[in-house]
């Protein structure tokens, strides 16, 4: 009788067990069960892209106001690690993934699709009170190689950010090591530092000086864009150009570069919304208004009445 009251009390133990652990499974999938315009997901972001990506935001969320997307805002460094790490499978950057890095998702059987939304400019600024407002493509080279003797300071946001690296790549340098030549926290450093020193010259984002908000906004009204001109170019040697959606468009504006998102979560849910979302006529739109220039320029219907 003793025997069989235990056995009773050890199948019920097992079946609460078991009951238990199928409802943490429910309860894990239901929480990662999202759909293209509903649920929750985390998506990691360059930070130099942080006021545009802020703006696709606000306006996704307002619209499928079910769909809760996570923006973690970092260095491009730390923004691949999580991407290859699995903490994230959704990231914003400003550059295409290499042949090893889509390799090693494909193994994951977690091939990634790879969509261009924007187009942003490296903008060089200065202070208000500065006479520097012109600039030649070698004469940047030459000052970031440490080959032209200047007393101004550089300054750009971080050492580990995609505009770093974009600058090793344009210049042809491994590292950005002249006395001169310093790097900050942030964007927003970058433009405080500038804006409260004359003989400076920052090196940003142009997202970062279109419609600012209102805890740095004193800083951009501070500062002013230099002009660049590529004497290397076939068509536009002669000019120097600020970055606009025209200079970028026509590509006369010579310091640009794509902003892409990398979706590898497999499935039709949240990260596919969200980059549907980038690359439709309102996600371009926001991007027009934005400064920047979109992927593909939302067309203008105009109606003409007699």
């Amino acid at each position: 009788m003793k025997n069989s009251i235990k056995l009773m009390l050890l199948s019920s133990v097992l079946i609460l067990l078991f009951i238990t652990c199928q409802q943490k499974k429910a309860d894990k999938y239901k929480a990662n069960d999202d759909e293209p315009h509903k649920g929750e997901i985390n998506i990691a972001v360059d930070e130099s892209f942080k006021p545009i990506v802020d703006e696709e935001a606000y306006v996704f969320k307002g619209i499928y106001t079910e769909a809760k997307p996570n923006f973690k805002y970092e260095t491009e460094n730390d923004v691949l690690r999580s991407f290859f790490n699995d903490s994230v499978r959704v990231a914003i950057l400003s550059r295409k993934l290499d042949t090893n890095e889509t390799r090693i998702l494909k193994n994951r059987t977690l091939p990634p699709e790879i969509i261009p939304f924007a187009v942003d400019a490296v903008s060089l600024i200065v202070n208000k009170a500065s006479n520097d407002t012109l600039i030649t493509v070698a004469d940047i080279k030459n000052m970031l190689a440490g080959k032209t003797k200047t007393d101004k300071s550089i300054v750009f946001d971080n050492p580990n950010s995609s505009l770093v690296r974009y600058l090793k790549e344009f210049t042809g340098s491994k590292d950005l090591t002249q006395k001169n030549i310093y790097a900050l926290k942030s964007n927003k450093e970058v433009l405080n530092y500038v804006s409260t020193h004359e003989n400076a010259i920052g090196i940003i984002g142009f997202s970062w000086l279109n419609d600012p908000d209102p805890d740095y906004a004193a800083a951009v009204n501070n500062v002013k864009i230099v002009g660049v001109r590529d004497e290397g170019s076939k068509q536009f040697a002669k000019e120097y150009y600020k970055p606009s959606q025209t200079t970028l468009a026509l590509k006369q504006y010579p310091l640009s570069r794509h902003l892409y998102i990398i979706n590898s979560t497999g499935k039709l849910g949240l990260g596919r919304g969200f980059t549907d979302f980038l690359a439709s006529e309102r996600g371009q739109r926001i991007i027009l208004k934005s400064g920047l220039l979109p992927d593909s320029i939302p067309q203008r219907l105009i109606n003409i009445k007699e």
